[in-house]
C-alpha cells in the first residue's frame, strides 16, 4: 500500500511540474519572447537551455536576467554571438512585461537542463 502512494505521489508531483512548464511556456509565448528563442535550439537568440548552463550557479542570475528580459541587454549584448549562440548581438527592451512575469519565466529558464 505504501509503495502504490508513493507512486501515487511522485505520479502526481510529475503532472504538476509539466503543468507549471506548460505554463511557462504558455506565458513565454504571449509575452513575445518564442519570436527570438526557444527551449533547446537558438533561433535568433540563445536557447533557453543554454542559458540555463551558462548561469548555473549564479546567484545574481535570477535579477540580473529579469531585468534584462524587460529593460533588454543593450548593444553590446552578454557575448552570445560571439559564442554563436546567438544570431543578434542584443536583446531589445521588451517593456510590456511586468516584472512578476519576468521573473516567473527567468526561475523557468534557469531551472531547465
Amino acid at each position: 500500500m505504501k509503495a502504490v502512494l508513493g507512486f501515487a505521489a511522485a505520479a502526481a508531483l510529475l503532472v504538476a511540474g509539466q503543468a507549471v512548464a506548460a505554463d511557462e511556456s504558455a506565458l513565454a509565448q504571449k509575452s513575445g519572447c518564442l519570436a527570438c528563442h526557444q527551449v533547446a535550439v537558438k533561433v535568433i537568440g540563445p536557447a533557453y537551455k543554454d542559458v540555463a548552463k551558462k548561469y548555473a550557479g549564479d546567484k545574481g542570475a535570477q535579477a540580473r536576467l529579469t531585468d534584462h528580459v524587460i529593460k533588454g541587454t543593450g548593444v553590446a549584448g552578454m557575448g552570445w554571438m560571439k559564442e554563436g549562440k546567438a544570431a543578434l548581438p542584443s536583446m531589445p527592451p521588451n517593456p510590456a512585461v511586468k516584472p512578476a512575469d519576468a521573473a516567473k519565466l527567468v526561475q523557468w529558464i534557469l531551472g531547465l537542463k
